[in-house]
């Protein structure tokens, strides 16, 4: 009978033994990830300082390797910035833009993707020093405004909803980089006229590229945007049979998309073309601004992800 006792009451210790071990390995897995998120974090940052550096220069001196090495350094910290956004997820056992800090992370992140893409396609490297600017900006103000604490896990909503947040945020990126070059379409055309011409200026694409440039932006933004509303119904549909119409996100989505679809329309025709369409899409952007903010932290509950 003491026997069975003192095997009792070992097997009850060992239990305990153990799950304090599994305890203490978890706590550390979590504090590895937590770390390596933050070195990755500021690796990314680095990069783009670099890269911005590059591009800056490149202003003055059109050189073709350094224009390269600008390129290249922004892959490296978007390549970073990925894997910094990854080692986040597993960190807080949920996807990064589960609060703000994440959310802010993964639109800079979704910029850089979406200027890269534009560079290689219209081969423009003249308004890089600004993007990454950005960039780097946006980064310290989140750093410093937005905790990076890890949030509690949310509610399970499947991949369904997590790709519908992502394409969101992606069209917001996109139209965010298609107001940047807007400004840039303007403040040339502005020098342009007062015909007070410097060095870098030289160096600025040409009006209609600028335009062309914004347009493509808005494109992918409204593909993302048009996808990312589509999904959203669907996992609404599935979860409560019926759609929010009356939400003031869904609203305030489908004007910025009305808004956008109509600048491209009347960025092609002979009485909007060039400054007056860049100023309807700086204008734009924001109605953008006023959704990803005010209307996510304080007009709705239902698309309230952070």
């Amino acid at each position: 009978m003491v026997q069975d006792v003192r095997a009792r009451i070992g097997a009850i210790i060992a239990v305990h033994l153990g799950t304090e071990a599994e305890t203490e390995r978890r706590e550390k897995r979590r504090y590895k990830r937590e770390m390596t998120h933050y070195y990755l974090g500021y690796l990314s940052l680095a990069l783009y300082i670099a890269s911005f550096l590059c591009y800056a220069r490149y202003l003055y001196v059109p050189d073709l390797w350094l224009g390269r090495m600008a390129t290249f350094l922004l892959a490296g910290g978007i390549v970073m910035h990925y894997f910094a956004l990854l080692e986040r997820s597993r960190w807080i056992h949920t996807v990064p833009y589960n609060d703000l800090y994440g959310s802010m992370s993964l639109f800079a992140w979704l910029l850089g993707i979406t200027y890269l893409g534009l560079e290689l396609f219209h081969r423009q490297r003249s308004v890089g020093a600004f993007v990454t600017l950005l960039l780097i900006v946006w980064i310290v103000l989140l750093s410093v405004l937005a905790p990076n604490e890890a949030p509690p896990p949310p509610p399970a909503r499947g991949p369904l909803f997590a790709f519908h947040v992502t394409l969101e945020t992606w069209a917001y990126a996109a139209f965010a980089l298609s107001f940047v070059l807007s400004l840039i379409y303007l403040g040339q055309d502005r020098v342009l006229r007062s015909r007070k011409l410097a060095a870098p200026f030289w160096r600025f694409p040409a009006l209609d590229v600028l335009d062309r440039m914004a347009r493509s932006s808005v494109y992918v933004g409204l593909v993302a945007l048009i996808t990312g509303i589509i999904l959203g119904f669907v996992w609404e549909h599935r979860l409560s049979g019926g759609f929010s119409w009356g939400d003031p996100k869904v609203v305030i989505t489908l004007a910025i998309l009305a808004a956008y679809v109509a600048y491209l329309r009347l960025s092609r025709s002979t009485a909007w073309r060039g400054a007056r369409a860049a100023k309807l899409c700086a204008f734009n952007f924001v109605v953008v601004l006023f959704s990803y903010t005010f209307v996510n932290l304080y007009l709705t509950r239902f698309h309230r992800f952070f």
